[in-house]
Formats: C-alpha cells, sequence, structure tokens
C-alpha cells in the first residue's frame, strides 16, 4: 500500500484566533450532545476563558413555556451548551433599546435589561427575528478553547450576523462547512457516527 503525503483535516488556510463575535464550526467528528456538528457564537473571549452560546441545537420547549409574563414569542429556545443548563441568556440585535446589552459584533448584542427585553417582545416591537433564548451556555477555562482548535476540534470562522439570527438549524452546519470551501465540502459528507458504517 502506497503512503500519501496527505492529511484531511489540514487545509492550508491561515487560521482566525477566537475572538468576540466569531463563530466555532465544529469539525466532522467532535461527538457529543451539544457539540456534534455545532456551530457557536463566542460572546466572551479574554484571559479568563471564553463564553459561547451554540447556535443549532433547539430544545423542546419554547421561551413563552418558561418565561414568566411572556407572550406570544413565536421563536424557539436553543441549547446554549451544558454549562449551567438552569439558567437563561439571550442574544439580540435591538442595541441600545436593551440597556447594559455588550455588544459582540456590528449588529450583535449579549444581554442586558431582561425585563426591557419582555416588554419590547410583548408590545410587538421585537420577534423571533430579533432575539434568539438559551438555556445554559458553553464555556472554557483559560487556553482550553485554544487547545481544541489546535487539536481540529473546532474551526474559528466569520458569520454575517443576519445569517446568526435567521438561519435555518437543521442546515446550518452542512452551509456554514461548505462556505469554507476545498476540503471542508467533503467533510459535510463524513457519517455523524463513524461507527455505524
Amino acid at each position: 500500500m502506497k503512503s500519501l503525503d496527505f492529511n484531511i483535516f489540514d487545509t492550508h488556510l491561515p487560521k482566525l484566533k477566537p475572538a468576540k463575535g466569531r463563530i466555532l464550526i465544529a469539525e466532522p467528528f467532535l461527538q457529543g450532545p451539544y457539540f456534534n456538528r455545532s456551530i457557536i457564537i463566542i460572546t466572551e473571549h479574554g484571559e479568563d476563558g471564553a463564553v459561547g452560546f451554540v447556535l443549532n441545537k433547539s430544545s423542546d420547549l419554547y421561551p413563552d413555556e418558561v418565561i414568566e409574563d411572556l407572550f406570544n414569542f413565536k421563536g424557539e429556545m436553543f441549547i446554549g451548551g451544558p454549562v449551567s443548563s438552569n439558567t437563561l441568556h439571550f442574544l439580540h440585535t435591538l442595541g441600545d433599546k436593551v440597556p447594559d446589552s455588550v455588544q459582540i459584533s456590528d449588529k450583535l448584542y449579549w444581554g442586558g435589561d431582561f425585563e426591557k427585553i419582555k416588554e419590547l417582545i410583548n408590545s410587538g416591537l421585537a420577534d423571533y427575528k430579533d432575539v434568539k433564548f438559551f438555556a445554559g451556555y458553553s464555556g472554557w477555562s483559560p487556553g482550553q478553547l485554544e487547545e481544541e482548535i489546535e487539536s481540529n476540534s473546532w474551526i474559528v470562522s466569520n458569520l454575517d450576523d443576519d445569517v446568526i439570527m435567521n438561519c435555518e438549524i437543521d442546515d446550518f452546519w452542512r452551509l456554514s462547512m461548505e462556505s469554507l470551501g476545498d476540503i471542508h465540502k467533503v467533510w459535510t459528507n463524513f457519517p455523524e457516527n463513524p461507527s455505524n458504517n
């Protein structure tokens, strides 16, 4: 058998560093209920580690089922990650309409005054296109995310804010991977569980 000088996981592309507002795309063999074929938005990255939210894992619940005094919200409740799954978080595009929000990209904000977000939704001034709710979050200790990226668990990329807020979650991982081009298109054909092959 001839040995090939080729590594299917070495894409020869310049690697972006993780940063607030960038996304993490899971490599095809990363397993587990939270991170298998996941897309994560990084909302915080620094000396203390990193925080992010899984964008393409929905729960069986809807926000207006679990948030008191929230009415007629048509969006899903997403599973943000394995950390503190009993806590609620949100991303939005409402900017300074929601006091105490943290801007993470041009149009995208994290958190802020929870009563204000409910008021905007209940009055019809915001809906699921403006707000995403998450149960729990994804967190990394200092240096942990960098180690995972170095071991090819994640690809760091950029994604348009409108896509982040309005993606169809069923195809989100595949389309995000394909948008990287080259070998990444091949990765989308890998089986989710190689042991089933």
